[in-house]
């Protein structure tokens, strides 16, 4: 045992802790005596001033109330008008999750509430929000959880034991560096290697969906070896920075994975997805459903500005980026003071109408590495409002001539932000009511951003948790769930708005969407996100007309008559939003590493920063190492 877990239990009273052991960075103490666990006169508290570390003091398994009678005790104590749905018992480690429709009534005044059920049953009570749609997924990925609760319960002790325990390759000398495997002057493949002479940490490991040459990252690379790796850390769900992570579990990686909690569940979903599509298009599927369900197992979930220890000199913060649901900035704190290195992921700095903006005060900043997706000179956006109206006018002028209006989506993000402005235009009266039919992995999504109303912004929040005004849950929307669905929609519907993943035409329902309807000039098109170089999407939106659709020795040819329209309702900052960030991020960096744009994007915001603030700005190519002390 640990160093740290024998500092703690010397100043503890002896008998009292049965168990010591770690989740994660966390340290948890186990105890037999009922009194000790109710109330240990601030003992605890004393000794996480003391360390610095978090500690939770937790009922031994064995002096917790039998399941069944606690079920009975748990409801008699909450009572029926908090509604509750589910209650889900954790034994390993005597915790009991309770969802309910009404958090603040299962809580109590002050948590009197909670307070009574440690005493009545001695279980652990975490009260969660009903979701407002029924998540198949989030079901899944919590029973995978608790059927491998000993198995998580091991790996999480291990994962603290090389936190605590470290220093495995010695400190010779001090040092931190990167390397762009992917993402670097191109937006795909982002995977990013930082490196100090302890520590091997992957941050992203994504996939260029749009690109069959150059889709995966540089794990060939000399300095990546997979058996060395200590922790993978996601920005966010979307492929182009997740898709890759269940491929590592394939080749053997057995370490912590790091994220929010929507970000482990929609990337479940997509990487689910993504195998679903290649064994659609009779292609050998990269990774399986196992391997996914490895990486779920593996996945340690953090808060927005909680801090933990992910190796023995590297310390992660997760940060609102304002981008999806769930996305993150990266914080690393290397060493003892030595470094403070911010990976921006994919980031909006402007208030949407999901989200809040991304965060821009941070403890210590010396590196910054900043996205410049729309970074070029041409990367501006009009005013949203002028936007909406364009929006707005696209919709209405396709239905008034008895069209259909088709919107590619990217599943997360893009897709929730249409429905919300979708729906808010017909409140306001700009448009009349419409029917939205939403294809592909949005509806599973969509549920997912229903279970985590606390990480959207303050509006969405308030109608999310009153029924009546909750935009996802309209009489106008409307799921397709299977492809007898899709045929009667495109032959039976009338004009409506149809959604559907994915957002590039890269695969997914909106392809075939486009192949039914492609050929009529009644209907339109409408690109809201970043078409990727190679992808059909760009191709259409730079005004191919032909296209010649495979299926399998088959080919069909559709000549493209329906209207395009390109308007950009964009989770990425565009080019002033970029400057903006940079000018208000508190401390200001020292040095700004540009990627995850095209290349002409990158060496442009780049000159622009390195002008303008005089910061030293760099934009690396792929497989560049860069020294950040």
């Amino acid at each position: 045992m640990t160093d740290i877990l024998k500092e703690i239990l010397k100043d503890l009273p002896d008998g009292k802790i049965s168990d010591a052991s770690f989740e994660g960075a966390n340290i948890v103490l186990y105890t037999k005596d009922k009194d000790f666990f109710l109330s240990n006169s601030g003992m605890i508290k004393e000794i996480v001033n003391k360390i610095k570390k978090r500690i939770e003091l937790r009922p031994d398994p064995t002096i917790c109330m039998e399941q069944e009678k606690a079920e009975k005790k748990l409801k008699a104590l909450i009572g029926e008008e908090a509604g509750i749905d589910k209650i889900i018992f954790d034994p390993q480690r005597s915790i009991v999750i309770i969802e309910v429709e009404k958090p603040g009534s299962a809580i109590g005044k002050q948590g009197d509430i909670l307070q009574q059920i440690k005493e009545k049953t001695l279980w652990v009570p975490l009260i969660k929000r009903k979701p407002a749609i029924r998540s198949q997924l989030i079901e899944n990925v919590r029973s995978v959880l608790y059927q491998n609760s000993d198995y998580r319960k091991k790996f999480l002790h291990k994962t603290g034991e090389r936190i605590y325990n470290g220093w495995l390759r010695g400190r010779k000398e001090e040092w931190v560096r990167i390397s762009m495997l992917g993402g670097a002057r191109q937006v795909g493949r982002s995977c990013i290697l930082l490196q100090t002479p302890e520590s091997r940490v992957l941050l992203d490991c994504g996939i260029d969906v749009a690109s069959d040459k150059k889709a995966y990252p540089h794990l060939e690379a000399p300095e990546f070896n997979i058996k060395e790796l200590d922790a993978i850390i996601i920005s966010h769900a979307h492929v182009d920075h997740s898709g890759l992570v269940p491929l590592l579990f394939k080749y053997g990686y057995r370490g912590p994975v790091y994220s929010t909690m929507p970000t482990r569940d929609i990337s479940a979903l997509l990487q689910l997805d993504m195998v679903k599509i290649q064994r659609g298009e009779a292609k050998e599927p990269l990774y399986t459903s196992e391997d996914v369900k490895e990486v779920v197992k593996h996945t340690i979930t953090l808060d927005y500005g909680e801090v933990t220890d992910v190796t023995p000199d590297v310390r992660l913060t997760l940060y609102n980026a304002g981008h999806i649901l769930g996305s993150a900035m990266i914080h690393l704190h290397v060493g003892n003071g030595l470094h403070n290195f911010l990976y921006s992921g994919d980031v909006k700095f402007a208030k949407t109408n999901l989200l809040s903006p991304s965060h821009t005060n941070f403890p210590r900043l010396e590196t910054l590495m900043l996205e410049s997706t729309y970074g070029g000179k041409e990367g501006v956006m009009p005013n949203p409002r002028e936007q909406d109206k364009i929006f707005g006018k696209m919709i209405t002028d396709t239905l008034s001539r008895g069209g259909k209006v088709l919107i590619p989506v990217l599943g997360s993000g893009r897709a929730q932000e249409i429905i919300v402005l979708i729906e808010r235009m017909i409140r306001e009266g700009t448009i009349d009511t419409i029917p939205i039919f939403i294809d592909g992995m949005v509806w599973d999504i969509t549920a997912i951003h229903t279970a985590y109303p606390e990480y959207l912004n303050n509006t969405v929040r308030e109608q999310i948790f009153h029924k009546d005004n909750n935009p996802f849950i309209q009489d106008n929307i409307k799921k397709v769930g299977s492809a007898k669905e899709r045929t009667q929609l495109i032959e039976e519907t009338g004009p409506c708005v149809i959604l559907a993943t994915s957002g590039m035409l890269v695969g997914g329902p909106s392809v075939e969407y486009l192949k039914q309807i492609g050929d009529n000039k009644k209907n339109s098109l409408i690109f809201t996100c970043y078409q990727g170089e190679g992808s059909l999407g760009r191709m259409v939106q730079q005004g191919l007309k032909d296209i010649n659709f495979k299926n399998g020795s088959k080919s069909e040819m559709v000549q493209l008559k329906l209207e395009v329209h390109k308007l950009e309702i964009t989770g990425h900052s565009d080019r002033r939003e970029l400057l903006s960030f940079v000018n208000r991020c508190n401390p200001r960096p020292k040095k700004i590493i540009i990627n995850h744009g095209e290349s002409s994007s990158c060496l442009d915001m780049a000159r622009t920063i390195h002008k303008t603030n005089r910061i030293e700005t760099i934009a690396p190519r792929n497989l560049e190492v860069i020294r950040l002390r």
